[in-house]
């Protein structure tokens, strides 16, 4: 039903190339004005930031900008882009825009919950046993006040970027893929690769390297896709997302990360070959508990039926 759901209006391709391109060029237009703004302030202030070596410039510290503020101000494009989104869905499609959600009734703030928890939860637990297993590749980087704002600007925002992903790639580009393609395999597939080639450009690509980097983000999105199936809507994966990010901008950072935060750790070097392994597991054990909790039928969920498409 999620994707079928999406039967009920009007699926041409251009429609879906107008929302998609528009959401992306409102997040980095008008989105980015205010972190334009802040920049050039910041650079007019101290010109020779611009000459100097700017290994990561998701860094805003190398530009006198507060770490916070400067999370706030990235937050802020995504958030022009899932209103764009979610705007653009009745006036081109004729639907209402909560059925990129779950297709049939409101948000299950409940699956919400239950993804983040979960996700939460394995996070912490990965990140104590790498601690507890290379003490020396973490330091104690932030124990200010600064630290307790950051978890308010993580916990009120960040979920605003990452449910921007979910709806754009989990919902509505899975939907509409569905529909051309009368199969749920094939959206699953292309939009977790559309997914990572998203992210492209973050800082950790270029210091890692594509090949190298470039399968975890394909991995979130196999994960976060798989889960939207087996569950008909994207609640899970909107918990589940919202819970990768603000973990991260609160409790590690390192020098390469997209999210350069004052968090509670830093990690000194990376291993892109274990931490893809790492996530894989980490991903598979999170569908395996949820399968355990929700008893999915994998062969009729997975199975695009002609039976009862939706008129």
């Amino acid at each position: 039903m999620f994707i079928k759901v999406a039967l009920q209006g009007k699926n041409h391709f251009w429609r879906y190339l107008v929302v998609f391109v528009s959401a992306f060029l409102a997040a980095n237009t008008i989105g980015a004005i205010p972190l334009g703004i802040v920049m050039v302030i910041a650079i007019a202030k101290n010109p020779d930031v611009i000459t100097g070596d700017v290994s990561n410039i998701m860094d805003f510290s190398l530009y006198g900008i507060d770490p916070n503020v400067g999370l706030i101000l990235i937050v802020f494009s995504f958030v022009v882009g899932l209103i764009t989104t979610l705007l653009l869905i009745r006036p081109l499609h004729g639907r209402s825009y909560k059925t990129v959600f779950n297709g049939v009734s409101a948000i299950r703030w409940r699956k919400v919950f239950s993804g983040f928890a979960l996700w939460f939860a394995i996070m912490a637990v990965y990140l104590g046993v790498s601690v507890l297993l290379d003490p020396s590749n973490f330091v104690l980087n932030n124990t200010s006040p600064s630290l307790i704002i950051l978890v308010l600007v993580s916990l009120l925002l960040l979920p605003f970027q990452t449910t921007f992903e979910e709806v754009l790639f989990r919902g509505y580009l899975m939907q509409g893929i569905g529909v051309w393609t009368r199969s749920r395999i094939i959206p699953w597939l292309v939009t977790s690769l559309l997914f990572g080639l998203m992210h492209s450009f973050n800082p950790e690509i270029r210091e890692y390297g594509f090949w190298l980097m470039m399968p975890q983000y394909v991995i979130f999105g196999l994960t976060f896709g798989i889960i939207t199936l087996m569950d008909e809507g994207i609640e899970l994966a909107m918990g589940a997302h919202a819970a990768n990010n603000i973990f991260l901008s609160i409790f590690v950072t390192q020098r390469a990360a997209a999210l350069q935060t004052d968090a509670l750790l830093e990690q000194q070097e990376m291993f892109p070959l274990t931490d893809l392994i790492s996530i894989a597991a980490i991903s598979v054990l999170f569908v395996l508990f949820l399968h355990y909790l929700y008893k999915w039928d994998w062969k009729n969920q997975l199975r695009y039926k002609t039976d009862d498409q939706v008129q």
